[in-house]
């Protein structure tokens, strides 16, 4: 890269953010502190956030992602100009879609206004899945999401903005359906991107179902 002249594009350094809602209102607790909830196959938790994404208007629009933990893949995510229920709402339809999210599933954010809703906690229950919230005060509870907009930044926006928001949303769909999910390699994968590690442990997972099964058949 030195004889090419060339540089490689590097985050800037991770420092997550604490959000906090409303005090009137009652925050869902951290699940994930219980050993029994760390995730070990898809679908068990997704984590969520909301970040700014800056216009040549100056004005801001908004990235709103659900990401599974276990596989690192974004399974839901929405651009709009304001950052409202209908933001994180509308990602996270397009998770349940995916079939991405299933009963019992924890979905898993800090304590921001729009994720204490009345309408997406409504929609949570309607699905059967359990909310958890970051700690107060305690910014290293949701530090895979926050992670994830570090990375989006530094390899997408490189400290640009862009022109609207129909561009961010365009912009960002090709970065995280054309190259996050697919394409990019995670060191916490075996350098794998999450669409193929995801692939490779359902084929194993159904490997060993059926290695199981034929054992249980030749016993009886």
């Amino acid at each position: 890269m030195r004889k090419l002249e060339l540089q490689a594009i590097a985050a800037r350094r991770f420092r997550p953010l604490t959000t906090d809602s409303r005090e009137s209102v009652t925050p869902s607790p951290n699940l994930l502190l219980d050993a029994e909830n760390v995730a070990q196959k898809p679908g068990e938790v997704i984590v969520g956030d909301i970040t700014y994404l800056p216009m040549r208007s100056g004005k801001w629009s908004y990235l709103a992602s659900w990401q599974d933990k276990f596989t690192r893949r974004i399974v839901g995510w929405a651009v709009e100009e304001r950052m409202t229920e209908d933001l994180i709402i509308k990602a996270f339809e397009r998770a349940l879609g995916s079939s991405s999210v299933c009963a019992n599933t924890i979905v898993h954010t800090d304590r921001g206004s729009q994720y204490v809703s009345k309408n997406f906690r409504a929609l949570l229950e309607a699905n059967e899945c359990r909310q958890s919230m970051s700690r107060r005060a305690n910014c290293w509870d949701n530090a895979q999401a926050e992670s994830l907009f570090s990375r989006y930044k530094a390899e997408l926006l490189e400290d640009g903005m862009f022109e609207d928001t129909a561009q961010a949303r365009s912009e960002s769909f090709s970065y995280i359906e054309g190259y996050y999910n697919r394409v990019r390699r995670h060191s916490s994968l075996g350098y794998k991107s999450p669409a193929e590690f995801e692939r490779e442990w359902h084929i194993n997972t159904k490997k060993k179902e059926s290695s199981s099964e034929r054992v249980v058949s030749g016993k009886t």
